[in-house]
């Protein structure tokens, strides 16, 4: 076949005209700074949906992480010393199969992150590495969870292994907005949490991101940070470190523009995800799994992920990976390079954080206890002892934009059909 005319993008804004008038009253009303209407429109929309108790819109949802790791860091240990970030070398309990924007708010302020493994149901963090984690490290008083690809965790499961030890939960709900657990949104399940409005979000704002959290006085203390921790003085009077952190007035026009088509969006991406199923379904293929009756995603990405005995062998180093073709059989890298040949975009898996460079000496931790990256996720008895690096190695993400049509859907599901020819 041939390449698409226009691409087939992974995953784009869509606009519908409600975010211009927005953004066009801001304008003509010479709100386009950090206060206005449409902020305080949004962050009442994002409380009404979530059905938390305070939203704080800010700048991206990794200034949404930082302000909730700092939070969760002062309730743990008080106010960091001068030069000291507020974690100051406590270790914490993260997801491992992640983009960095989860993790990297722990680095800013001082703390290690432990990395804990992926499970297979979900693709999110293993409640059962979690607790192996806390027999290694005890200590330890704070997890930071992200929902990966709009799927949520295993919550409940989570949360009870964080009570149990007396830690306290950051949910990373950025790629999850609108996604359900037992009927409760996810951005609800940590004492802290996160969502973001990033351009490839479900839905975007180009940027922007938001602090979720029931504790009122939390949110103040974040919506203050987020303005440089200026004081209440006819001056400016700074008594402790600010962000420049708070979202515009212009940006929260898009997001509240947007906010009305989250269930259409939603609607939309699962048509998507359900197609993709529907077109692999006699391939050796299994796309990114969910829980059944337990939760509903907002399917923000289809990916999928190879079955073992259909990889033809594939070799990544740190920037560049080589394949080599074998009849019936495929892998992430050759389907990937069929696609951009074909004029569409789609991604690798998220590379755990684990095998990152720039966290190669962090704490790995899996159902099995203490481990490190291996070169093969299977060990000689064929049982799994790294699930992220595995997924990583077999999985991808497909084009899941939902301006695409079905006739274009069509013509992806048989290029990935015919790299299995």
């Amino acid at each position: 076949m041939e390449a698409f005319k226009e691409k087939v993008w992974l995953s784009s804004p869509t606009m519908h005209g409600d975010e211009l008038r927005y953004v066009t009253e801001a304008i003509e009303k010479n709100w386009v700074s950090t206060v206005g209407e449409n902020l305080t429109e949004l962050e009442r929309l994002a409380k009404e949906y979530i059905g938390c108790g305070s939203a704080v819109a800010l700048s991206s949802g990794t200034a949404a992480l930082h302000l909730a790791v700092k939070l969760a860091g002062e309730k743990l240990y008080g106010q960091a010393q001068t030069g000291h970030g507020i974690l100051n070398g406590h270790k914490v309990f993260c997801s491992d199969m992640t983009f960095d924007a989860t993790v990297n708010p722990v680095a800013y302020e001082g703390g290690e992150a432990v990395f804990i493994d992926s499970e297979y149901e979900t693709w999110n963090m293993d409640p059962e590495a979690l607790e192996k984690a806390f027999g290694i490290y005890p200590d330890v008083k704070l997890v930071v969870l992200a929902n990966l690809y709009g799927t949520p965790a295993k919550l409940d499961e989570i949360r009870d292994v964080c009570q149990k030890h007396n830690a306290l939960l950051v949910e990373d709900a950025a790629e999850s907005l609108g996604a359900t657990y037992r009927r409760i949104q996810t951005g609800n399940f940590g004492l802290y949490n996160a969502i973001s409005f990033n351009g490839n979000k479900i839905i975007t704002g180009s940027s922007g991101g938001m602090l979720l959290t029931d504790d009122r006085e939390a949110a103040d203390k974040a919506r203050k940070w987020s303005t440089q921790s200026r004081e209440a003085a006819p001056w400016y009077q700074h008594e402790e470190l600010g962000y420049n952190y708070r979202m515009s007035n212009i940006i929260a026009g898009i997001v509240r523009g947007q906010f009305g088509y989250l269930e259409e969006h939603i609607r939309q991406k699962k048509e998507i995800y359900t197609r993709y199923k529907e077109g692999f379904k006699d391939l050796p293929v299994k796309m990114n799994p969910y829980i059944e009756g337990e939760m509903e995603p907002n399917f923000w990405l289809s990916c999928l992920v190879i079955d073992k005995e259909a990889m033809c062998q594939q070799v990544r180093g740190e920037k560049e990976s080589l394949y080599v073709p074998e009849k019936s059989k495929s892998c992430p890298t050759q389907i990937l390079e069929k696609l951009t040949e074909h004029n569409a975009e789609g991604r690798p898996i998220w590379k755990p954080m684990h095998l990152q460079p720039v966290y190669r000496m962090n704490p790995f931790i899996t159902r099995n206890g203490s481990g490190r990256a291996r070169s093969n996720a299977y060990i000689d008895t064929g049982v799994v002892a790294d699930v992220g690096a595995d997924i990583f190695a077999r999985g991808l993400c497909l084009p899941s934009d939902n301006k695409m049509t079905e006739e274009q859907q069509k013509a992806i599901i048989g290029i990935v059909r015919s790299c299995f020819g």
